[in-house]
């Protein structure tokens, strides 16, 4: 994307982030020429993607394959109950756009795999995994290593989320913290199993998009080497360190594995 100074229009519409001495015009144009992709916008996806869109990012990209179900609709506040049977992505960039007509937002509807991650995330400044799926954040944070880009992660689970950066001018990458997928009787059952709170994914998926925010201005301290858990059920936040391990940095094929 070419590089574009902020219009009078946008220094109004953005002018109480532009007062933060920590962003200002500087910051603000960082954002209105930033690239993010956005994987999955579900119930994290939908809050990261609105404040995404409503901070000034200049291009937002965002990998969506699946219909509204009636059951998302307790978390995932992109839809309403007119939307049942449509395609997300369809959706997504509709309330967006209406959200803020001064961004580009090109929808993907399809699932991010092996055989398409690198050359789509190569077009994108950093990479944002709303996933579900945990054989997809291997995708990745694969294809992350290999092309040099930060990942913003973030998952949930009944009153639990946490939100960390993985491969963050040389941090650690998801692999660290999690070295390969457990096995199956180890997986976390999906939402539709155990239940999962409606505001927490909101909680979580905010403070992702904070992140975002915080790696294109360059502004305070990112999440990287730190795993952030939230407990709303018991109001607790704690902080845990993740090692950094050379040899999760020398990937030169990508694997779900």
């Amino acid at each position: 994307m070419e590089s574009c100074k902020l219009t009078q229009r946008e220094q109004r519409r953005y002018s109480r982030q532009i007062m933060l001495p920590e962003i200002g015009i500087a910051g603000q144009e960082k954002l209105k020429n930033s690239k993010v992709l956005v994987v999955g916008a579900g119930g994290l996806g939908s809050p990261v993607l609105q404040y995404l869109a409503a901070a000034g990012i200049g291009k937002t990209g965002i990998i969506e394959f699946d219909k509204v179900d009636e059951s998302n609709l307790q978390r995932q506040v992109l839809y309403g109950t007119d939307d049942v049977g449509k395609l997300k992505s369809i959706i997504v960039k509709s309330r967006l756009e209406l959200l803020n007509s001064t961004g580009v937002f090109e929808i993907k509807n399809l699932r991010l795999d092996s055989s398409n991650a690198l050359s789509i995330i190569s077009d994108y400044d950093l990479v944002v995994d709303a996933t579900d799926n945990i054989e997809t954040r291997y995708v990745i944070n694969d294809a992350c290593v290999m092309l040099d880009k930060p990942m913003v992660h973030g998952s949930i689970y009944k009153y639990e989320g946490i939100v960390s950066v993985f491969n963050y001018r040389g941090g650690p990458t998801y692999r660290c913290y999690n070295p390969s997928p457990p096995s199956t009787e180890f997986l976390n059952p999906h939402p539709s199993q155990t239940g999962l709170l409606g505001v927490l994914p909101g909680i979580a998926g905010t403070l992702m998009a904070g992140e975002v925010i915080k790696i294109i201005t360059g502004t305070g301290e990112v999440l990287s080497g730190k795993i952030l858990h939230v407990n709303i059920l018991t109001n607790t936040f704690t902080t845990f360190t993740v090692n950094n391990n050379p040899e999760n940095h020398n990937i030169n094929i990508i694997s779900s594995k």
